[in-house]
């Protein structure tokens, strides 16, 4: 570490590193939503099924994040539970256009609260209803209480109606998991980080 960077940890400019999990089910726009957070010259042109999770690192203009972009493929969703520990926070995306998979959503979502990593902290949880743009899409209302997110109350949690492709909704819920995380960086709840 060179001596700019100790001076600026000292002074408390140095961006704080945050671990941020992008789960949901396969298809639900995961890996588009955090394309679109990236800055633009580190976008990619073509996004693909993830298969197992991608690493993405980005910044804002005081966070510095390591998003890992889990698969929503059934077979794959056992691996989310090893990275629940080191997060600071979760960034849950649901495809609204799929009222048939709204309950296996769900399902994962209880996994995912109840599980003991998860459990006992006070993790921020940003939900997106993605793709609001499809003719039956649900709307972040609808997805609310279709998810009972109403009984999350140990958490703070947030849902924002998105379009991914597009990049509506997106910065809105980023501003939303900044201010979250900065309070809780002023709260030493990462005293561990």
């Amino acid at each position: 570490m060179g001596l700019l960077d100790k001076l600026s940890g000292w002074l408390g400019l140095r961006k704080k590193e945050v671990n941020v999990l992008c789960l949901g089910l396969d298809n639900s726009g995961k890996t588009t939503i955090i394309n679109q957070l990236k800055p633009t010259n580190t976008q990619a042109q073509e996004i693909v099924p993830t298969i197992g999770f991608n690493i993405e690192k980005f910044k804002s203009s005081s966070l510095s994040f390591t998003v890992f972009d889990m698969s929503g493929q059934s077979r794959y969703r056992n691996l989310w539970e090893h990275y629940y520990k080191e997060s600071h926070a979760i960034i849950f995306v649901i495809d609204s256009g799929d009222k048939l998979r709204m309950v296996v959503a769900k399902e994962e979502l209880d996994t995912l609260l109840n599980h003991e990593d998860i459990r006992s902290k006070r993790i921020p949880v940003l939900f997106f209803a993605n793709k609001i743009d499809l003719r039956d899409a649900m709307s972040s209302v609808k997805v609310s209480q279709m998810l009972c997110l109403e009984n999350i109350k140990d958490k703070p949690w947030h849902i924002c109606a998105s379009n991914a492709i597009k990049g509506e909704g997106l910065q809105e819920g980023l501003d939303w998991l900044q201010e979250q995380i900065a309070q809780s960086y002023q709260n030493n709840e990462y005293m561990n980080d």
